[in-house]
């Protein structure tokens, strides 16, 4: 197994793994970055992006990735294809290991490595992705202004993304699964105080249907056993979202969720030269643009832990 040693490690590819290269890149930090199993990050799976700064006409994902991707190699970065597999925090310099077959020796290291959507795991609700199917209110809710469309989820995010959707909406029906919202009472509130807001209690999501423009309604099911359609344009998930920390959990702390937990208004992790930035980190937010940000503040960090401890 080849061995490499480099100075800053970064592991993941979105907005956050790209932003952090091309600040490390501008401090001459000669970044290393691996792809990981999904080059881009949850954006390429996005269409229409039109909240990211810079960006007057809007553009969609896999372009916004592509940019930041060819601005990081422009300015020096090493974007590599590859997945951590196995990694070693106990000492400096650490220990990772790509695809089980090389070994990099880095001095810094920035996990950026995302949080997945959870889905329902319906062949229609992967037919329609991108198409009418959406894990973001924030991101997608605009194009929906004036229409109906369903959330499901009972918890705070699917209240939140339904009142969020309220403000646009014509009507956002919450299909619920059990007779009451896990949400707090205050949420709870909200959705029972919005009047655009029909919850669908004890129904689960039996198929979304659509034609060549898109989603066009929903099926669910009662607990009876009595099937309801309801004509919709937007679907939106709001189950929960799976942040890829796996593989470092052995030395990292995170939360109950498995997000990493950094120290407060910076990247550092519980391993001094360890960083984190982006989606792995952030169960709150899960923006494009914060993701950036959080990957430029881990930069910084890198920086500076590099100076004070050559």
């Amino acid at each position: 197994m080849s061995t490499e040693r480099v100075k800053c490690l970064i592991v993941g590819s979105g907005p956050s793994g790209f932003t952090a290269a091309i600040y490390a890149s501008r401090a001459n930090l000669s970044p290393v970055l691996y792809e990981g199993m999904q080059p881009g990050g949850q954006l390429t799976t996005t269409t229409e992006i039109e909240n990211f700064p810079g960006y007057p006409q809007g553009t969609t994902g896999p372009q916004l990735m592509e940019d930041l991707r060819a601005q990081a190699v422009r300015l020096g970065a090493d974007v590599r294809t590859g997945m951590i597999t196995k990694v070693d925090f106990s000492k400096r310099p650490f220990t990772l290991t790509i695809d089980d077959e090389k070994t990099i020796l880095a001095d810094a290291v920035i996990i950026s490595t995302g949080a997945t959507a959870k889905y329902l795991g319906l062949e229609s609700e992967e037919k329609f992705r991108g198409q009418g199917v959406s894990a973001c209110a924030t991101c997608d809710g605009f194009f929906y202004r004036g229409k109906d469309v369903a959330v499901v989820g009972g918890g705070d995010t699917a209240c939140e993304e339904a009142t969020y959707l309220a403000g646009l909406c014509n009507k956002v029906y919450m299909i619920v699964r059990r007779n009451v919202l896990r949400a707090s009472k205050a949420m709870q509130d909200r959705v029972m105080n919005t009047p655009n807001i029909e919850v669908l209690w004890e129904c689960n999501t039996k198929e979304i249907v659509g034609d060549l423009s898109g989603v066009t309604g929903v099926i669910v099911e009662h607990k009876s056993g009595e099937l309801i359609k309801k004509d919709i344009h937007g679907f939106f998930l709001a189950i929960g979202h799976h942040p890829n920390s796996e593989v470092f959990r052995d030395y990292i702390n995170v939360d109950e969720n498995g997000y990493i937990i950094t120290e407060p208004d910076c990247s550092k992790t519980n391993v001094e030269g360890v960083f984190a930035a982006g989606d792995v980190q952030d169960p709150r937010y899960r923006q494009a643009i914060t993701a950036a940000a959080s990957g430029c503040k881990a930069a910084l960090d890198v920086e500076k832990f590099l100076s004070e401890n050559k």
